[in-house]
């Protein structure tokens, strides 16, 4: 059967539950979880997986929690905020099968709004430095920056820098300098963009893959 879109219950269900983010609320309305989310998410996921699959580099799109599909469950042990769920739909699409570990590419559905990104978290020391090795280079680093631009053109942008100067070690020109600040390489959606009419409709998946494909170059260029 064919993928008919993200139905409106989904979003019914996140706007209720950042409005009640209780655990008596959450199991009063399992059923809803069950299937406005879990169900939900789970069909989007494998109704993208085709399109990952041919994609260059290859996306894991693979319907399990934990995997494609984070689990609703906010860990709060060192958060100020004790609300025990995420009130968002987020979708992984990995590069690889340690999912959240390796590249990969992000989306995610909130109540009155639809964001992503792509990227690599809080790289190891060895693959960091790799990374700001590469950005010396000319030849890679332009391959960096065209990358960067065509994602860009989606509304993904860089997070600031984590370090306020270049480490020691390297030296960068001021207009990329921002480059080796970093401690990996994220580009996303600042803020969340309306919830687009597509997404209830069969070009959900075309519309998303499309926007998933302005990230592979910087994928690419992350898993080389």
């Amino acid at each position: 059967m064919a993928y008919a879109g993200v139905k409106p219950e989904t979003f019914d269900y996140l706007r209720a539950l950042a409005s009640n983010n209780t655990r008596d609320w959450f199991e009063a309305h399992r059923a809803e979880y069950e299937t406005d989310w879990l169900g939900a998410g789970l069909d989007l996921i494998a109704a993208l997986a085709p399109a990952c699959a041919g994609m260059q580099p290859r996306l894991l799109a693979v319907p399990k929690l934990n995997q494609s599909l984070r689990r609703i469950n906010r860990d709060t042990r060192f958060s100020k905020d004790k609300t025990p769920y995420e009130p968002w739909l987020h979708l992984i699409l990995s590069t690889g099968p340690a999912f959240n570990k390796v590249p990969g590419m992000h989306i995610v559905l909130r109540p009155d709004g639809l964001g992503y990104g792509a990227g690599h978290y809080g790289l190891e020391p060895g693959a960091l430095d790799r990374m700001r090795q590469r950005i010396c280079d000319p030849v890679s680093r332009t391959r960096l920056l065209d990358a960067l631009a065509v994602a860009g053109a989606t509304g993904s942008q860089l997070d600031p820098p984590d370090l306020a100067r270049v480490p020691k070690g390297y030296a960068a020109d001021p207009d990329w300098d921002h480059l080796l600040r970093r401690k990996g390489l994220i580009v996303r959606t600042q803020s969340d963009r309306p919830v687009p009419d597509w997404l209830a409709t069969p070009e959900a998946v075309p519309q998303l893959a499309k926007i998933v494909r302005a990230h592979l170059p910087l994928l690419d260029w992350l898993t080389c």
